[in-house]
C-alpha cells in the first residue's frame, strides 16, 4: 500500500486518466474492478450523459471511481452539481483552477485531485485543501504543459506534503517504480489504457498506439494557448501548418469533431491524442493485466 492507496481506498495506486470520449463507463468500471481508480472523462458530456455514465459504472462495480472535470468545458459547473448529487468518491480536475469549489466538494466527503503543471500551482492547491496532486509532464497525450514529468514530479514532491501522483510518459512497471523513487505515491496513465481491450475506441486507435514509437507524436496548438500532443498524421500536419501561419480559425475548424473521428478510427482526419509512452506499448491487454503489471509489486 502507498499513501494514495489508503487515501482512495484502492488496492493499487494506479489512476486511469479521465479522457474525453475514451474514459466511459466500461473502461472506468474495469479499472476500478482491477484494483485501480477508474475516472470518467466528462469534458464533452452533458449533465444527463454524465449521470447515466455514473449509474453504469455503479452497476458494474461497487469499488471507488472518479469523475474528471475539465474546467474549460461548457458543462463543468453543471457536471460538478451532478457529481455532488451522486456522491462520486473522487474528482480529478484539469485545465483550470478548482480552488473555488474544493471546500464544498470536501464537505460532501469527496476527494479532490487537481492536475498541475508546476510546483507553485501544487502549493496553492494544497493550501486550498486538495487531497492529492496529479503532476503531469508534457510527455502526456492531449492537453499538455511545459515541464517534463521527471522534473515536475520531483519538484512537486519537494513542494507539498500531500500525496503526489505522477503522470505523463508512464506505461509500465519501470515508470511506476521511477515515479515512486521520485517521491510520488502513485501514477496516472491515459495512453496505456486506450490500448486496452475494454477501451471503447476503434481498433485503429489501439493499433496506432501499439505500432508507434517515442517520436510518433507532435505538439500542436501552443501558439494559441491550447498545447496538445497527438499522433503525427495528415491532420496533425495541417494543424502544424495552420499554427505556423497563425491561422487560429483554420486550426479550430480542423479540430472540430477531430477527437470523435479518432475514436471512430479515421486515421487521416482524426486527432489521436496519445503520449510519448506509446513507444513503450507493444500489445493490447485486458485492463486487469495492465493494472497488475504496472504496479507489481506494490511497495510503500
Amino acid at each position: 500500500m502507498t499513501r494514495l492507496s489508503e487515501l482512495l481506498n484502492i488496492e493499487y495506486p494506479v489512476i486511469q486518466g479521465g479522457m474525453a470520449r475514451v474514459s466511459t463507463a466500461d473502461l472506468v468500471a474495469a479499472v476500478s474492478e482491477a484494483g485501480g481508480l477508474g475516472v470518467l472523462g466528462s469534458a464533452i458530456m452533458t449533465p444527463d450523459e454524465l449521470r447515466l455514465e455514473i449509474h453504469k459504472v455503479r452497476r458494474a462495480t461497487g469499488k471507488p471511481f472518479g469523475v474528471n472535470l475539465m474546467l474549460q468545458s461548457p458543462y463543468w459547473e453543471q457536471n460538478l452539481r451532478v457529481v455532488l448529487a451522486e456522491k462520486v468518491p473522487v474528482i480529478t480536475t484539469g485545465a483550470g483552477n478548482p480552488a473555488g469549489f474544493i471546500k464544498e466538494v470536501k464537505e460532501a466527503g469527496i476527494k479532490v485531485l487537481p492536475l498541475v503543471g508546476s510546483a507553485n500551482q501544487a502549493i496553492l492547491l494544497e493550501k486550498a485543501g486538495a487531497d492529492a496532486i496529479i503532476a503531469e509532464g508534457k510527455e502526456s497525450g492531449g492537453h499538455i504543459g511545459d515541464v517534463t514529468t521527471f522534473v515536475l514530479v520531483r519538484a512537486v514532491c519537494q513542494a507539498v506534503r500531500i500525496p503526489v501522483i505522477a503522470a505523463g510518459g508512464i506505461a509500465d512497471y519501470a515508470g511506476f517504480k521511477a515515479a515512486l523513487e521520485l517521491g510520488a505515491s502513485g501514477v496516472q496513465m491515459g495512453t496505456r489504457f486506450i490500448a486496452s481491450q475494454e477501451a471503447a475506441v476503434s481498433s485503429v486507435y489501439k493499433e496506432i498506439i501499439v505500432k508507434a514509437n517515442e517520436r510518433s507524436t507532435v505538439e500542436v496548438g501552443k501558439r494559441f494557448k491550447h498545447a496538445m500532443r497527438m499522433w503525427k498524421n495528415a491532420l496533425a500536419s495541417k494543424l502544424v501548418e495552420a499554427e505556423y501561419e497563425g491561422d487560429e480559425q483554420r486550426f479550430e475548424e480542423l479540430m472540430r469533431g477531430a477527437l470523435k473521428r479518432a475514436v471512430e478510427g479515421d486515421a487521416d482526419h482524426g486527432a489521436f491524442m496519445m503520449g510519448q509512452s506509446a513507444g513503450l506499448i507493444n500489445e493490447i491487454l485486458p485492463v486487469a493485466d495492465i493494472v497488475k503489471n504496472v504496479a507489481r509489486p506494490c511497495v510503500s
